[in-house]
């Protein structure tokens, strides 16, 4: 593998996000234990990239984000050691996560690095990305929130990483607001504008989490993401192993074994799920108020601390346009609330 594109392209290349975005599903409390047996499970998957982070990245443990059982050099040290073919990612939020932790990482032994910022804020990653395709990595640009944007100017974002030295620049649908062929518009747009690669990353709460990554791939998608049972923020999740099924009976090549996706699915993952996740009401709320799917569980918190409806909260968090990093607003959108009934 050379430089230029240090991950070989065959049809479609699979990135899971279990043991990274399924944190926040956990409140960022895997074990060790518990992310190696799953990561063993998707070395046997044959899947491609295994992402390991706390779920807003590298450094992303704190009060406002959720503290995590272990610390993340514990994490990735422990996985690297039991993938082979399997690749291993970590994730990294400019601001949240500097260089510094991207060294740490490197050191720990991972392969790729997806540099995260707002659908907006593309030139707050060029150090990052800059400092990672230097090091060697397969670096990746991450386009949070996609759905805010006009396709035009996220276009122009994801220029902007590609200069910087992305490999790959994704779409990423974090609240899973995106219709089909708003989802479709998008990928087509970046891969007519691109020279890297293109990726999508989405959130089920409307439901769409399958059909809008077949569509990414229809629309020329060279990566997607999912995770195993969904595990995820909000509704979770591409559920990978549905994923996987569908794309087998459409003839797509993943490379990707079924079995032991449904077994990690059923036996490892699902037991572990303090709150189901699935399109309940309050994470369908996320996808049709456009709201940052990791949003929820804080929400729900200050719903029953200040016993207004967790709707209306999300409801006033989509009007008001927040994003990942504002999460302080939502006691102030619930005390709002409270104080005008």
């Amino acid at each position: 593998m050379d430089k230029k594109n240090p991950v070989e392209k065959k049809s479609i290349i699979i990135n899971d996000c279990t043991l990274r975005d399924g944190m926040h599903a956990l409140g960022h409390q895997y074990s060790v234990s518990q992310m190696v047996e799953i990561a063993e499970k998707l070395e046997e998957a044959r899947i491609d990239i295994v992402e390991v982070s706390h779920g807003d990245g590298l450094s992303g443990n704190s009060l406002n984000y959720g503290f995590s059982a272990h610390t993340e050099r514990e994490y990735l040290e422990a996985v690297r050691e039991v993938l082979v073919e399997t690749r291993l990612a970590a994730l990294l939020l400019p601001g949240i996560g500097t260089i510094a932790d991207i060294e740490m990482a490197l050191d720990c032994g991972i392969d790729t690095i997806r540099v995260a910022t707002h659908c907006t804020e593309a030139d707050v990653a060029r150090q990052h990305i800059e400092f990672s395709r230097e090091a060697g990595l397969d670096t990746v640009g991450f386009l949070m929130m996609a759905h805010m944007i006009p396709t035009k100017e996220l276009v122009e974002q994801a220029k902007l990483m590609e200069s910087y030295g992305a490999h790959c620049v994704y779409v990423t649908d974090s609240a899973g607001a995106l219709l089909m062929d708003e989802a479709r518009e998008r990928i087509a747009a970046l891969r007519e504008a691109l020279d890297c690669q293109v990726g999508f990353h989405n959130h089920n709460n409307l439901g769409l989490g399958v059909a809008n990554t077949i569509i990414a791939i229809e629309a020329g998608a060279d990566r997607v993401d999912g995770s195993v049972a969904g595990m995820g923020a909000g509704a979770g999740n591409c559920p990978l192993e549905v994923l996987i099924a569908v794309t087998d009976r459409m003839g797509i090549d993943t490379g990707v074994e079924l079995y032991p996706l449904i077994d990690c699915a059923d036996k490892m993952v699902r037991p572990l799920q303090r709150r189901p996740v699935q399109t309940d009401g309050n994470s369908l709320m996320l996808g049709y108020a456009g709201v940052y799917s990791s949003f929820l569980l804080h929400t729900e918190k200050a719903a029953e601390q200040f016993d207004v409806d967790p709707r209306d909260i999300l409801v006033e968090l989509g009007r008001r346009r927040m994003v990942g990093g504002q999460e302080d607003m939502i006691v102030d959108v619930a005390l709002g609330l409270k104080n005008a009934d």
